[in-house]
């Protein structure tokens, strides 16, 4: 049958409110929490040369971003800002290029985090951050590392007189004077005293480590308004260490010979008590960078004919890799003392990303004992490749990213 001229068939009346009823059902589930995530603003990989500026709507947040879980992607277009030969204040030890290496794609892998966005380091940004106040990089050669490569990648936009480098043999200061500002490094490879501080002892058997006490080094934190601590590689140098509390008065007499992880945890828990105790973080903002990996046995990485990490190329591509130069016992130890202490301190997970990248470090294009190594000796990596160390720029100027990206948070 025909239907009346005016009137609306029943089953489009049908469709029509169940079209609607589909729509207010979804308008309500879109404002309860079944379909609401949290997630941190990110870059289309495509777009990883935009600067993010304080207006452009990106918001850092490591409460939920997790920059530790991620991976490398190479991306040639990167260009570092800074390198060996155009920063003035790089040592020769970790100037590689300058020193005869003949790859360079080691500078153009780019940490890509798998939930957020990493912020570019703007040295500009940066400058401003620190106007007026101290960032001090505490710990060892590797923090020595890191330092550098902050003073690098700042050093290009402060104009030729604005800037000055006063070298110590413990504490060194570059001041970028426009802007009030210090980037400093302070010697302290253990953080707490030892009798191998001023005057290295190659024999790690005849170091000793005074675990209650920092007070001589702490004294040159007092007034610091960035503080950013490091302290591992020095202590894997046997299942046991000379720990020792009082004076150095007795010499040999008074020390104890305990596990590593154990003494490592009773001086980190020094630390943290000095931390706790003379430490205001309204005033200052307290940092912990994590184990930078070692990476000596290439069979780890399934490279059975290799030598260390002589002649490698390539970041490990293996996803969660994790190598035998790396610690879990005492990555452990570094969160539990953290985990406890009053002042909050943020650590700059720098671990798992650094596993990867076999690549990144020195090898035979460092020097040792002052000396760049001879033809000689590059010729033997399986002694003296330095699969410690990283290579500037490289690395460890992903690490400043990401202190970078604390600062702005």
């Amino acid at each position: 049958m025909g239907t009346s001229r005016g009137k609306v068939p029943l089953s489009i009346i049908t469709i029509i409110i169940c079209t609607f009823t589909f729509v207010a059902l979804l308008i309500s589930f879109s404002s309860s929490n079944i379909f609401r995530f949290k997630s941190c603003p990110r870059r289309d990989s495509g777009d990883r040369n935009v600067d993010y500026e304080e207006d452009d709507g990106f918001e850092f947040d490591p409460d939920e971003c997790s920059l530790s879980h991620g991976k490398w992607v190479f991306n040639r277009s990167i260009k570092p800002l800074y390198s060996d030969r155009s920063c003035p204040f790089l040592d020769r030890q970790f100037s590689c290029v300058k020193n005869g290496r003949p790859d360079s794609d080691y500078r153009h892998w780019e940490w890509q985090p798998d939930d957020c966005a990493l912020p570019r380091f703007d040295p500009k940004k940066a400058l401003r951050k620190l106007k007026g106040k101290r960032l001090m990089f505490v710990g060892d050669s590797l923090q020595r590392g890191q330092w550098q490569s902050f003073v690098c990648l700042v050093d290009s936009v402060i104009p030729k007189g604005k800037k000055s480098m006063k070298r110590g043999r413990v504490h060194t200061v570059f001041k970028a004077k426009e802007y009030d500002a210090t980037i400093e490094f302070y010697w302290a490879p253990f953080l707490v005293e030892s009798n191998t501080d001023l005057k290295v002892i190659a024999d790690s058997k005849k170091r000793i480590l005074k675990v209650d006490s920092v007070a001589k080094h702490a004294k040159h934190w007092i007034g610091v308004d960035f503080l950013v601590f490091n302290t591992y590689v020095w202590w894997m140098s046997g299942l046991k260490l000379k720990s020792m509390w009082g004076s150095f008065a007795n010499g040999e007499e008074g020390y104890e010979e305990l596990d590593t992880h154990v003494s490592y945890r009773i001086g980190l828990k020094t630390w943290a008590n000095w931390v706790d105790s003379n430490i205001n973080p309204k005033k200052t903002r307290v940092f912990f960078t994590t184990m930078s990996p070692l990476h000596h046995r290439s069979a780890d990485w399934g490279n059975q004919n290799g030598t260390k990490c002589f002649n490698e190329t390539q970041p490990i591509l293996k996803r969660q890799y994790w190598g035998s130069g790396s610690n879990k016992q005492m990555m452990s130890v570094v969160a539990s003392v953290v985990r406890r202490m009053k002042v909050p301190v943020t650590l700059i997970n720098i671990t798992q990303l650094s596993e990867y990248r076999v690549d990144g470090h020195t090898s035979i294009y460092t020097e040792l004992g002052g000396k760049l190594l001879t033809e000689k000796e590059k010729a033997d990596p399986l002694h003296y490749a330095d699969c410690v160390h990283w290579c500037l720029p490289g690395v460890p100027d992903t690490w400043n990213r990401i202190l970078y990206a604390h600062l702005l948070f």
